[in-house]
């Protein structure tokens, strides 16, 4: 069947068969999404360097309006918003455009807007991208996140606190996802591991007030956390420091696709041996679809984790291989409802 695909002719005739032509032009416009991607995400970087969502979030604008706010010529204005609308971001007013559904939730989604604009250095890694697959050279990314290569984390505050608005921010959904998807009732003490300025933490003692709760990441970056007194703060590099025992529950947000195999086999280690008997280890993050391989996590993701040169987008298969080798049992694998923002693993220590 696929060669037939690859002929021109064949194609030609699917079109005019009643039964394949809506396949044919199901396929076609997926096809056309995929070459034109690039478009997609230029345009979404210009309405948010923009502002033009916030701008509409009032009402509907005229054009000429906007384009004076935006300092962009009324001809190309036009332009930039009927690609916003035609994105679903928008929508078309008699006398100009307004905010679409799409385009309000975007607003609302926390940290989405940091993310895109974030986007700038990854447009560069993929400037040459057939240089990018085959590796060796230096990338933004990688002098973007300094705090994976070693023990001391960024010595640069501006980066730190860059990096740590972009976490905390992003953390939101994860939190919210996390929680639905694990139930931490019978938990004692949970402690979260790189888990920043604790963003994390800070969910979990919302819905579960009794729960007592740490957090262990790198001094500089826990140095801008403003948590109140029930939230204790170890200042740390799992690299090289022992982590604090105590929790009976740990857990990893967004930790393991930053680093690789060697580093991640250490850190589970380390969390092996500081949780009790019986403790718990809940690993949450955007996974691979592996075998049923998935557009979000493994182009997105998997692409944003080797231009940081120091990660992996792995798969929950991949995630419970590493979790038994360091002597973790009943692994569970729960696949996120959006995998696009996590899913998780579970395990307990034997």
């Amino acid at each position: 069947m696929l060669w037939l695909a690859t002929s021109r002719g064949f194609q030609a005739w699917a079109a005019r068969v009643p039964v394949l032509r809506r396949i044919v032009r199901a396929e076609g416009e997926a096809l056309f999404d995929i070459v034109a991607g690039f478009v997609n995400a230029q345009a979404l970087m210009a309405l948010v360097e923009l502002r033009v969502l916030h701008l509409l979030e009032g009402g509907p604008q005229s054009v000429a309006h906007l384009a004076g706010r935006c300092e962009v010529p009324v001809a190309r204005m036009q332009v930039l918003l009927q690609a916003g609308a035609a994105l679903g971001l928008l929508r078309r007013e008699r006398d100009g455009f307004g905010l679409a559904l799409r385009g309000a939730a975007m607003l609302g989604v926390p940290g989405l807007e940091g993310m895109v604009r974030h986007h700038r250095a990854l447009y560069a890694d993929l400037a040459d991208p057939v240089a990018f697959w085959r590796g060796g050279q230096d990338t933004e990314l990688a002098r973007f996140w300094p705090y994976v290569f070693g023990a001391a984390g960024a010595v640069d505050p501006e980066v730190t606190a860059t990096y740590s608005r972009l976490m905390a921010d992003s953390q939101v959904l994860v939190a919210e996802d996390t929680l639905r998807m694990v139930d931490l009732r019978g938990v004692r003490h949970l402690m979260d591991i790189g888990g920043g300025t604790g963003a994390f933490v800070t969910a979990v003692g919302d819905k579960y007030p009794n729960l007592a709760l740490s957090l262990f990441d790198l001094p500089v970056v826990v140095a801008g956390a403003r948590l109140g007194a029930r939230i204790t703060v170890h200042p740390g590099s799992f690299r090289d420091d022992p982590l604090p025992v105590g929790a009976d529950a740990i857990s990893l947000i967004r930790v393991l696709y930053d680093h690789n195999d060697e580093t991640v086999a250490r850190l589970l280690a380390g969390v092996h041996a500081a949780l009790p008997k019986g403790g718990r280890l809940i690993v949450s993050e955007p996974m691979s679809g592996g075998e049923r391989p998935d557009r979000a996590t493994d182009v997105y993701f998997a692409v944003y984790t080797m231009a940081m040169q120091t990660g992996r987008t792995r798969s929950g298969q991949d995630i419970g291989k590493l979790l038994q080798s360091a002597g973790f049992q009943n692994i569970k694998e729960i696949r996120g409802h959006r995998p696009f923002v996590t899913s998780v693993v579970t395990a307990d220590r034997g």
